[in-house]
């Protein structure tokens, strides 16, 4: 399993458009062959010192293998939605993890 977690600071951040545009892209790049399971995040509104919710949207995507994370990488539907939605964001953060050996 390869986790592939991303975090959108938008530009606009008070921009209810911006945010729904970033979510719509999201969704069409939900298409990719290669993911076996996605999810579209806000913060939660949770309040503790070790939580960050200083970013608009998160997206969360599941794939079998490093390899199909790859190969979502450079598919077109992923190089178009990072041509038509980077202009909406200042900031993205990425968290990759892999399954730790040995779990049940």
């Amino acid at each position: 399993m390869f986790v592939h977690h991303v975090y959108f600071w938008l530009k606009n951040t008070g921009s209810v458009e911006d945010r729904e545009a970033l979510i719509a892209g999201l969704r069409k790049l939900s298409k990719v062959r290669t993911i076996r399971e996605f999810h579209i995040g806000a913060p939660a509104g949770t309040s503790r010192d070790v939580i960050d919710t200083s970013y608009s949207v998160s997206w969360r995507l599941m794939f079998d293998t490093p390899e199909d994370q790859e190969s979502y990488q450079v598919d077109p539907i992923h190089l178009q939605f990072v041509k038509a939605c980077s202009p909406l964001w200042s900031k993205v953060v990425v968290y990759d993890t892999i399954d730790v050996p040995g779990q049940v």
